[in-house]
């Protein structure tokens, strides 16, 4: 389980060179988000990105990094067979937030919700995920953002449009704003971390899941 504070940076010099954009947080703390030529905006909606029936009796709350490494474990493993057994049968709807504990992260998050569709965000989560180590590997900010488009482009997303969504300050502000509420609210610290009806559980095997999910459902 992976257990940091929120920092997504304060060295303009450990991002691309000639970049780096500064927002605030809720606290006034400095957020760098350090994408080239970010220019203010209209905030784009933010939206919850779920799977499964809207009418599910039972609502799971994922709250992942896209850096956290047992968080790419739990979509590899845990999630397939949670999808078959329990999200493509109705039992449960499952909905999917970002936690930002770094800035690599957040650009991650820009371009799996760039243009909106679900279908699209889970297809770059997914392949996010599964190559987790290849692009954490690199070290360079640039090439990780490349890395992240390259997905996003797999799925039908614009070139266009994702450099776009890569250059919205407003954009960016929002998620980490948006984030912050949920993560307050739900006391969420490390990740992946779940809230299940209300309750809040920590990472677990796909029995101890079933075994939740189940006592959830018969009750």
């Amino acid at each position: 389980m992976m257990n940091r504070r929120l920092l997504l940076s304060t060295g303009a010099a450990a991002l691309v060179a000639g970049t780096g954009l500064f927002m605030s947080r809720k606290d006034g703390s400095p957020l760098l988000v350090g994408m080239a030529n970010a220019q203010e905006g209209e905030a784009r909606e933010i939206t919850e990105m779920v799977l499964g029936d809207p009418d599910a009796p039972v609502e799971v709350i994922e709250y992942a990094s896209y850096t956290c490494p047992h968080c790419a474990t739990f979509h590899a493993n845990q999630l397939k067979e949670l999808k078959e057994n329990y999200i493509d049968t109705g039992k449960i709807r499952f909905v999917y937030r970002e936690v930002y504990f770094d800035r690599f992260g957040l650009w991650a998050s820009m371009v799996a919700r760039c243009d909106g569709s679900t279908d699209r965000f889970f297809a770059v989560t997914d392949q996010i995920y599964a190559n987790q180590s290849d692009w954490t590997a690199s070290g360079d900010p640039a090439v990780m953002v490349e890395e992240f488009k390259k997905y996003a482009k797999i799925a039908g997303m614009e070139a266009a449009d994702l450099d776009a969504c890569m250059e919205d300050a407003a954009y960016a502000q929002g998620l980490v704003e948006w984030y912050e509420t949920n993560a307050e609210a739900d006391g969420i610290s490390s990740t992946p971390s779940f809230i299940i009806d209300g309750e809040s559980y920590s990472n677990m095997s796909y029995e101890d899941f079933a075994a939740v999910l189940d006592e959830k459902l018969e009750g």
